[in-house]
């Protein structure tokens, strides 16, 4: 089924706009990355490839808003973003069956779907940009690109089998704003004012660890 195809049938209701997480997480609250979680996400996609249109749902509803922050950190439009969260959800149910656990993380192969939709977004909007167009705000796009394929690169769940001991060599403080950026989708400013650190330093640490973390699992 082609990109920005729409779920149908009993699926359409796992994916209700009308249900989606009306904001991202914020600065402190129960959103942010916890890594003591209950939820299976494994279990939930074993259940999609099953076929049972609820685990899909559940998965949304538990996921949503962190997958919608994510997304939006990288494409920077609230359209473009709920869109591609719909077609990430679609993509999980069609895929689900692909997921190998011995590859890495079931939370790891849920949010680089997203992510790879969403740089696959990107890119196709860069390729209409001309350079009579260009625009001085395309040069913090091209960053935030940049930034977002490192992250793409040290987040694929084929190589999420070494993700954890990659992130556990990184400083706790540097880890938890790489988590925060890319799992919880909050921008830098949040969360500066959420750890209490400068914006400078976080913006460094961000930069700084994914390089090192792409280092780590070359």
């Amino acid at each position: 089924m082609p990109q920005g195809a729409r779920l149908s049938g009993p699926l359409r209701l796992c994916c209700l706009w009308k249900r989606r997480p009306a904001s991202v997480p914020s600065p402190g609250s129960q959103g942010l990355t916890d890594v003591s979680s209950e939820f299976d996400h494994a279990d939930a996609l074993l259940r999609c490839a099953r076929g049972e249109h609820d685990a899909l749902h559940q998965l949304y509803v538990y996921e949503g808003a962190r997958l919608l922050g994510v997304v939006l950190r990288i494409v920077k439009d609230r359209g473009m973003a709920e869109d591609i969260v719909h077609d990430a959800c679609l993509n999980i149910w069609q895929r689900a069956s692909s997921f190998d656990p011995d590859k890495g993380s079931a939370r790891t192969w849920i949010f680089s779907v997203a992510r790879h939709l969403a740089l696959n977004a990107i890119r196709y909007r860069n390729r209409e940009v001309t350079f009579d167009s260009h625009d001085p705000e395309d040069d913090d796009q091209d960053e935030r690109f940049q930034h977002a394929s490192v992250a793409e690169d040290a987040f694929d769940w084929q190589t999420g089998q070494r993700i954890d001991e990659c992130l556990r060599q990184l400083e706790t403080e540097r880890r938890n704003c790489v988590l925060h950026a890319y799992v919880d989708g909050l921008s830098h400013a949040e969360i500066a004012a959420h750890t209490g650190t400068p914006l400078g330093t976080v913006k460094a640490w961000i930069k700084r660890s994914l390089l090192r973390l792409r280092e780590c699992m070359a």
